[in-house]
């Protein structure tokens, strides 16, 4: 199985920036797709920005310009990179993943990281 350790969060000033980052533990699953999702105080998680192993990338509208995901496949690892950060954007970030079996392609696994908090607030 795989375990997902999300790092990089904190406090911030409304404008500024921070970059999480979440690695994915050695594991004969191959990771697929990776995503960040967020969680704010009395709102359902939602999803942040996603990217494939090759590279494709989606963000959500309130990320667009703002946010960049990113992923090092070497280190099984995925990145958001957030700037010009708001107060709404206050919650705590989970990284997700899609393993799948090296030996068995039809296998696939989803697995969320604990989270890490994000305060935007001055």
């Amino acid at each position: 199985q795989v375990q997902l350790v999300e790092s990089g969060g904190g406090l911030v000033q409304p404008g500024g920036s921070l970059t999480l980052s979440c690695a994915a533990s050695r594991s004969r699953l191959t990771i697929h797709d990776m995503a960040w999702y967020r969680q704010a105080p009395g709102k359902q998680r939602e999803l942040v920005a996603v990217i494939t192993r090759e590279g494709n990338t989606h963000l959500e509208d309130f990320a667009e310009g703002r946010f960049t995901i990113s992923r090092d496949n070497a280190k099984n690892t995925v990145y958001l990179q957030m700037s010009s950060l708001k107060p709404e954007d206050t919650a705590v970030y989970y990284c997700w993943a899609r393993g799948v079996s090296s030996t068995y392609t039809s296998r696939a696994i989803d697995y969320w990281g604990q989270g890490t908090q994000v305060t935007v607030s001055s």
